[in-house]
């Protein structure tokens, strides 16, 4: 995913043995959870959670996901999830995230997700809701 990063989050996450595969390293799917706690991090830090996005009249399902692994984790490690934000003039949220092994800070993984924005019946907006201009406005990310 292209794009400079313009806010970033950082959650620390201890891998819990309920996330393990038979291989006893963390399952791929697992990931995807911790770029949503990275996501639900980020959100409440920077003031665009899922109840500030709902609490404004709109929703924002994920429409793409991806990731990138390039090493395993075991129980007990601790990971870093970075969470950033992507600036774009569309109506949508893109978010990188690099997971890292706290302790010697290797990249384990690597992805991005898109969010774009609905009414409460699913269908889509195209034009940016005045509270994502206004969050976008604070944060000095005008395009």
């Amino acid at each position: 995913m292209n794009g400079k990063i313009t806010l970033q989050s950082v959650k620390e996450i201890d891998v819990r043995f309920s996330e393990l595969d038979p291989l006893n390293v963390v399952w791929h799917g697992n990931y995807i959870k911790y770029f949503e706690d990275g996501r639900e991090d980020f959100g409440i830090k920077h003031g665009i959670s899922y109840c500030d996005i709902r609490n404004a009249g709109v929703m924002a399902p994920i429409v793409s996901v991806n990731c990138d692994y390039k090493r395993f984790v075991k129980y007990g490690d601790k990971l870093l999830v970075e969470t950033g934000y992507i600036d774009n003039p569309a109506a949508k949220i893109v978010l990188k995230y690099t997971i890292r092994c706290a302790a010697d800070n290797a990249i384990v993984a690597e992805g991005s997700s898109v969010q774009v924005f609905t009414d409460f019946e699913g269908n889509l907006l195209l034009i940016a809701p005045k509270f994502f201009l206004d969050w976008k406005q604070k944060w000095g990310l005008n395009q």
